[in-house]
C-alpha cells in the first residue's frame, strides 16, 4: 500500500466507471479460463495488464504496479506453501498418514471407522494439499471399506470433506494465506479461527453428510480398486508412531499460538512487547519460522533417526516443491490482479458502492467468492480474486483483528461453494470414489455447498458477537 500511495496518481474514471472495469475484467478472466482454456496464470497476467491500462494507470507504472502485486503476494505465500509442502512430503513418505489412520480406527473402534478416518484426515490435511492428500488416503479408505464390508461413500466422503476443510480454511494452504495478505489480517488469528471452524464444519458437512448419502447411494469397493495409487507408502517398513505424527502436526500450531498469545498479552500490558526475550519468542511463533522449525524437527525424527540418508531426504523435499509451483504462481498472479485493483481504486469504488447499497461487507465478500467459485471452479482463484476486490473496504473499515480474520474465513467459505464440473476436485473425488457424474453432483457438489454455508453461518455468528464489544 505504501508503494501505491507514493505513485501519486488517480484514475480518470469515476466510481461507476471503475466498477464497470472490474465487472468486465472478471468476465474476461472467466471467458479466458473457461471458454478459451487459457492457463489461469497467463489469464491473470493479461487481465491485470489490460485492467491497469483501461483504468488509466500511467504507461510507465503499469508493469511496476503488476510486479508489485505479484511480488508482495509471493513474499508470504511462496514461503509458507513451499515449507508446508515439504512437511507434508516428509509425513507422507514415512508412512505416517497410514499409521495415524489405523491408530484412529483402533481408538474409536471399527464401528466408528468413518469418524476415525475423518479425524485422521483433519490432521493429514494440515500440511498436505487436498489433491495429494486424497490420493494418499484413498488406498486406506478402500482397505478399511473392504475389510469392514461397508459402503465406500461412508468412509470416503468424511475423508474428502476433512481434507477440503483443511485446504480451504487453514494456513499454510495458499488460499487463506493469500487472503490474509490482501486483507492485512493477523495470520495467527486466522489460524485460530480456522481451527475453531474446522471440526464443526467437517462434522456437519462431512461426517453427518457422509452418513446421509451412504444410506441413499450404495457403492461397493471394486476388487482391484486403484492399486496404483498406493505409492511407496505401503512398502514403508517400521512406520512412525501415531503419537509422533500428531506431535509433528500440532507443533507449528503451538508455536503460532505462542506468538498470538504473546501479542495479546503485550496489547493488554501484561508483558513488555519490547523485551528481547518476548520478541525472540514471538519470532519463533511467526508462521514461516514455526513451519521451518517443524520441518527441521521432522527431518530429524522421520529422516535421520529412521536411517534415511541426506540424499534421500533431499530428494523427498525437492519432489515436494514441483506439484505446488503451479499453485504458487497462480496465487502470485492473483496477487498481481489484486494489486492492480488496489492501485487503480477499483477496490475502493466497489467497497463504497456496497456500503451505499446497504449490503454488509462480510456478506458481500462471501457472495463475491461464491459467484467466482461457481463461474470458474478454482477455490484458490475465487478466494484470491474476491479478497482483492474487498480488501480496500476491509483495510479502511476500522475493523479489529478478529473481525478481519472473520472476513478471511467468510471469503474462504464462499470460495468452496458447490464445486461442480469446472472444478478439478469434483473429478478427482468422483473418480476415486467410483461415482458417475450424476452421483458426484448429488454427493460432492452438495457437500461443498453445505461446507460453505455451515462455515459462513459460524463465521457470521462469531463476527456478530465480536462486533458487540
Amino acid at each position: 500500500m505504501d508503494w501505491i500511495e507514493e505513485t501519486g496518481w488517480q484514475s480518470w474514471l469515476g466510481t461507476g466507471g471503475l466498477i464497470g472495469v472490474a465487472v468486465v475484467a472478471v468476465a474476461l478472466l472467466l471467458v479466458m479460463v473457461i471458454k478459451l482454456k487459457v492457463h489461469a496464470f497467463l489469464a491473470l497476467i493479461i487481465v491485470s495488464m489490460l485492467t491497469a491500462i483501461v483504468a488509466g494507470t500511467p504507461v510507465d507504472q503499469v508493469v511496476p504496479t503488476m510486479i508489485w502485486g505479484f511480488g508482495d503476494t509471493l513474499a508470504s505465500v511462496a514461503l509458507l506453501v513451499a515449507i508446508g509442502a515439504m512437511l507434508g512430503a516428509l509425513v507422507e513418505t514415512s508412512g505416517g498418514a497410514r499409521a495415524l489412520a489405523e491408530f484412529m480406527i483402533r481408538l474409536f473402534g471399527e464401528k466408528r471407522a468413518p469418524f476415525a478416518l475423518g479425524v485422521a484426515s483433519l490432521f493429514v490435511g494440515f500440511p498436505i494439499f487436498m489433491d495429494a492428500a486424497f490420493v494418499l488416503m484413498v488406498p486406506i479408505v478402500y482397505a478399511v471399506a473392504r475389510r469392514l464390508g461397508g459402503n465406500l461413500l461412508a468412509f470416503g466422503i468424511p475423508v474428502a470433506a476433512a481434507l477440503s476443510v483443511m485446504h480451504v480454511y487453514l494456513p499454510p494452504h495458499p488460499g487463506p494465506v493469500a487472503a490474509t495478505e490482501f486483507l492485512e489480517a493477523n495470520l495467527g488469528y486466522v489460524m485460530i479461527l480456522g481451527l475453531l471452524l474446522a471440526f464443526p464444519t467437517w462434522y456437519i458437512s462431512g461426517h453427518l453428510w457422509g452418513k446421509f448419502v451412504s444410506n441413499r447411494h450404495r457403492i461397493s469397493v471394486p476388487d482391484a480398486a486403484f492399486a496404483g495409487l498406493t505409492g511407496d507408502e505401503e512398502d514403508v517398513q517400521n512406520p512412525p508412531r501415531p503419537a509422533l505424527i500428531i506431535l509433528i502436526l500440532i507443533l507449528p500450531l503451538f508455536l503460532v499460538l505462542l506468538n498470538t498469545g504473546l501479542d495479546t498479552l503485550g496489547s493488554a500490558g501484561a508483558v513488555d512487547p519490547d523485551n528481547t526475550v518476548v520478541q525472540a519468542m514471538r519470532m519463533i511463533g511467526e508462521v514461516p519460522v514455526a513451519l521451518l522449525i517443524t520441518v527441521l524437527f521432522t527431518i530429524l525424527v522421520l529422516g535421520f533417526r529412521r536411517g534415511k540418508s541426506g540424499t534421500a531426504i533431499e530428494k523427498t523435499l525437492d519432489n515436494a516443491l514441483g506439484p505446488v509451483c503451479s499453485v504458487i504462481l497462480i496465487t502470485g498472479a492473483g496477487g498481481m490482479f489484486g494489486g492492480v485493483l488496489q492501485a487503480t481504486g477499483i477496490g475502493d469504488a466497489l467497497s463504497d458502492s456496497m456500503t451505499e447499497l446497504g449490503i454488509p461487507l462480510i456478506l458481500a465478500a462471501y457472495l463475491i467468492a461464491v459467484a467466482l467459485r461457481l463461474a470458474q471452479g478454482s477455490a484458490t482463484v475465487a478466494l484470491t480474486t474476491a479478497a482483492a476486490l474487498v480488501a480496500p473496504g476491509v483495510i479502511n473499515g476500522g475493523y479489529g483483528p478478529i473481525e478481519v480474520a472473520c472476513f478471511v474465513m467468510a471469503l474462504a467459505a464462499g470460495s468452496v461453494f458447490a464445486g461442480h464440473v469446472n472444478d478439478s476436485g469434483f473429478w478427482l473425488v468422483g473418480r476415486l470414489l467410483d461415482m458417475d457424474v450424476k452421483t458426484t453432483l448429488k454427493v460432492w457438489t452438495v457437500q461443498q455447498a453445505i461446507e460453505s454455508v455451515v462455515a459462513f453461518a459460524l463465521v457470521l455468528a462469531l463476527y456478530g458477537v465480536v462486533s458487540l464489544f
